[in-house]
């Protein structure tokens, strides 16, 4: 599977290992050339040399995201931190490219649920971390910390 992911930090970089570490193709296109060193940051070599690819560009630019290889994704994630950025080039994604797999990170609980019913696969981690940590106050579960990247 070809996965382009638009946005290079925290969030972007560690998915981008994860779904190369599985086998898939992943691109990779930030406006900053300086966030290709967290793709690097636990490889043996270096993101290229273990097959994944880097643009820099503006992801609302159709030039870069042409580059970067939307017109043959199967899968594109928007993860941005702009919520207008991210839904923006996420609609770009499934009306003009047609990609079949199309997921948007949205900060703001309130716009991750209305574009979720206008048919768009919406994560919100502002909304994870507001119930995970209602339910540890709650002393409804404990938190977990899983190993980083």
């Amino acid at each position: 599977m070809f996965v382009l992911i638009v946005g290079c930090g925290r969030a972007g970089s560690a998915l981008a290992k994860n779904l190369l570490a599985d086998g898939n193709t992943v691109s990779v296109l930030d406006e900053s050339a300086e966030s290709h060193r967290l793709l690097d940051v636990g490889l043996e070599t270096n993101w290229e040399d273990e097959g994944g690819m880097f643009t820099v560009g503006t992801a609302l630019e159709i030039d870069a995201l042409v580059e970067a290889g939307i017109e043959r994704a199967d899968a594109f994630v928007a993860g941005t931190n702009g919520d207008n950025t991210n839904l923006v080039i996420a609609q770009i994604a499934q009306k003009k490219f047609n990609v079949p797999k199309v997921v948007v990170r949205v900060l703001d609980p309130r716009r991750a649920t209305w574009y979720a019913e206008q048919g768009l696969h919406t994560i919100c981690p502002t909304q994870a971390g507001i119930e995970m940590l209602t339910a540890a106050v709650r002393g409804e579960t404990e938190v977990v910390l899983t190993e980083q990247i």
